[in-house]
């Protein structure tokens, strides 16, 4: 009769050890875990400083916890992070990515272990493995930061500084750029080089560019620190004749334009971009879906004379109210 009540005993315990671990896997993450793990490709660099400050300070209002990292475009580093998150029982990811391709057995890694991935800014190439990918309408973008420059330079030669060649969004601006500008004959396009993103690489390219053509009359940049760089090299030569038209809608854009220096710049809403992420993630948490398709668009906004008064941390503020007539 012991023997017997000991194994009944043993058998009720272990109904319940599996009740228990069943329901915690039921139980949704939110309330397992209040940490979101954010990570960028940098927290120096301005844009991806506002992403993650955003998302940070938008969390924190949610009620979450927030670890910060950057991968610094190193797709070995980003699946260590994270592994990171993963150990770390995070509720959520949200990751600004290290490559298409790169980062796609990382985002599935987490996906397998029961933490959702919510991509900004970059995407993959595969669907299925984030829960979201929250990207600028980087076409669109484009195409309004072509059209500011075919319109400011009517006619001549320019050179395009392309981001890295591996990242989507680099070659979707580029194809958004010559949409635009190859329907103009009066512009030739005399170089096409990828200088990574990188303002010292935009520098030492346009420097170069210059010796050889220096007869071009513009540059149009796949994003603000590849401008800044073209920028400087520029008016190391005493050529404040070219037109330069950037992407971000950075802090430095703005006071290039604002001084002379640059035509425009297409914004793309980093921080809010950012927030919304997080926004999702809280819903995803709460409810066990988005309410969204997984991959959605923000559109951009062109910045020029006209508006970069309003533009501060890649956020355009609403426009003052008019002064009243009374």
């Amino acid at each position: 009769m012991t023997a017997l009540r000991s194994r009944l005993v043993l058998i009720v315990g272990a109904l319940i050890v599996a009740m228990v671990a069943i329901w915690l896997m039921a139980m949704p993450t939110a309330a397992r875990s209040k940490l979101i793990v954010i990570i960028t490709p940098s927290l120096d660099n301005p844009f991806f400083g506002q992403e993650a400050v955003g998302a940070e300070e938008r969390a924190r209002v949610l009620g979450y916890e927030t670890l910060k990292f950057s991968h610094d475009d190193d797709a070995f580093k980003q699946s260590q992070l994270i592994d990171t998150a993963i150990a770390r029982s995070a509720a959520a990811i949200i990751l600004d990515n290290a490559g298409a391709d790169a980062s796609v057995a990382a985002v599935v890694r987490a996906r397998n272990a029961g933490v959702p991935v919510f991509l900004i800014d970059r995407e993959i190439s595969t669907r299925g493995a984030a829960s979201v990918q929250l990207v600028s309408n980087n076409y669109q973008g484009a195409t309004l930061g072509a059209q500011a420059f075919a319109d400011a330079m009517a006619k001549g030669s320019y050179l395009e500084l392309v981001g890295r060649e591996s990242d989507t969004n680099a070659k979707i601006r580029s194809r958004g750029f010559h949409d635009v500008l190859d329907q103009y004959p009066a512009l030739r396009m005399v170089s096409r080089q990828s200088a990574n993103w990188d303002q010292a690489q935009a520098f030492s390219i346009t420097q170069s560019v210059l010796q050889a053509h220096p007869e071009i009359k513009g540059v149009i940049a796949g994003n603000d620190t590849m401008a800044m760089g073209a920028i400087a090299a520029l008016q190391g030569a005493g050529r404040g004749d070219v037109v330069v038209v950037g992407f971000d809608g950075s802090n430095d854009a703005r006071d290039a334009i604002q001084s002379g220096k640059m035509q425009a710049t297409v914004l793309q809403p980093a921080r809010r971009q950012a927030q919304y992420a997080v926004e999702l993630v809280d819903r995803f948490l709460k409810t066990g879906k988005t309410g969204q398709p997984e991959k959605l668009l923000m559109d951009c906004y062109l910045i020029d004379r006209g508006n970069t008064v309003r533009l501060k941390d890649f956020a355009l503020a609403a426009a003052p109210a008019s002064p009243s007539s009374n």
